[in-house]
C-alpha cells in the first residue's frame, strides 16, 4: 500500500481505479477490507481512495497532535493535498462519517458529494459513552482485548441475527485478537475515547448541501440506529436510505444493495 507522512506518522491508504475520486472512510476497529465489495464495484468507474485509520491496518500510531475528530478531518485533507486531489466524493461509515462531515464543513470546496453511512453526528448518548469507556478501561488494564470481551464487542457491528459461525463474524472476531499491546494502549483506546467523547455537530448539519448529501443506515444497526440517521437526514434536508438485512457494517452485510445505492447516487452527483 502507498503511504504518506501526516503529523509525523505513516498513513497508509489504498488507491485503485481511475476517474472522479471516491474517498471511503472506515469504521473503528476495521481496516480497508470492510470496503472490499465497494472497492471492486466503484473502481470500475472511479478512483477509490481508502485511508487506514491510525493504529489500524498498516497505518502508524495515533499522532500526538490528534485531539479530536476535527484533527482526523484535517489529517485526511493533508493526505488529499499530498496526492494533489482537489475534490472528492466522500463516503464515510461510522467514524468515517463523523470526520467526513467535519471535513465537508471545514473545506466544503473539497467535497463534491457526501454519503453518511451508519454514523451519528450528535454527541454519544451518556449511557453508551460510559459503557464504551468502561470497555476501554478493561482493555487498558489487561493490555489486550480479553476473551470474554470478544463476543461483547464483535456483535455490536452486525445485525442481531447474524450467524456467529459465519466467516464474516469469525474473521472480524479473530482480528480483534491481533492488536499488539502498544497499539491498543497508544492508538486504539485513545482513538476510541476521542470518537465516543466527541462533541455535538447536529446544529451545524443544515450548513451541508442537501442536494449533494445522502444518509444511509442498516435497518438493524444497533449502535447507530435508524432513528439517528432519520434525525440527521431531516436536519440536512436530504434523502435517507435504509439497508435491509444489515447492521452497522452494512457495506459487508448487504453489499449488493449498498453498491447499487452508491453507484446510483454517484452517477447523479459526479
Amino acid at each position: 500500500m502507498p503511504v504518506v507522512v501526516v503529523d509525523g506518522q505513516p498513513l497508509h491508504y489504498l488507491d485503485q481505479g481511475s476517474g472522479p475520486v471516491v474517498l471511503l472512510g472506515s469504521s473503528y476497529l476495521w481496516d480497508r477490507t470492510m470496503w472490499a465489495p465497494q472497492i471492486t464495484a466503484l473502481s470500475q468507474k472511479y478512483r477509490v481512495i481508502v485511508p487506514e485509520l491510525w493504529g489500524h491496518g498498516e497505518s502508524g500510531p495515533l499522532p500526538a497532535p490528534t485531539q479530536s475528530l476535527d484533527d482526523l478531518a484535517r489529517q485526511t485533507l493533508a493526505l488529499l493535498d499530498q496526492l494533489d486531489i482537489a475534490q472528492v466524493n466522500l463516503v464515510g461509515l461510522s467514524v468515517g462519517g463523523m470526520w467526513g462531515a467535519r471535513l465537508a464543513l471545514q473545506a466544503p470546496e473539497r467535497v463534491n458529494s457526501l454519503v453518511l453511512m451508519d454514523t451519528y453526528l450528535g454527541a454519544e448518548p451518556e449511557a453508551t459513552r460510559a459503557y464504551y469507556f468502561s470497555l476501554f478501561k478493561m482493555i487498558e488494564d489487561v493490555g489486550a482485548i480479553p476473551e470474554p470481551l470478544l463476543d461483547v464487542i464483535a456483535p455490536i457491528f452486525f445485525r442481531p441475527g447474524i450467524d456467529r459461525e459465519s466467516a464474516l463474524y469469525q474473521s472480524f472476531r479473530q482480528s480483534l485478537t491481533t492488536y499488539p499491546k502498544d497499539r491498543l494502549l497508544h492508538s486504539i483506546v485513545p482513538l476510541g475515547r476521542l470518537i465516543f467523547g466527541r462533541d455535538d455537530l447536529l446544529e451545524q448539519l443544515p450548513r451541508l448541501n442537501a442536494e449533494t448529501c445522502l444518509v444511509m443506515c442498516g435497518e438493524q444497526d444497533t449502535p447507530r440506529p435508524p432513528a439517528e440517521s432519520r434525525e440527521m437526514a431531516e436536519l440536512i434536508g436530504c434523502d435517507l436510505t435504509l439497508i435491509a438485512d444489515a447492521g452497522h457494517i452494512s457495506s459487508l452485510e448487504n453489499p449488493d444493495i449498498v453498491n447499487e445505492t452508491l453507484l446510483t447516487f454517484l452517477a447523479n452527483h459526479t
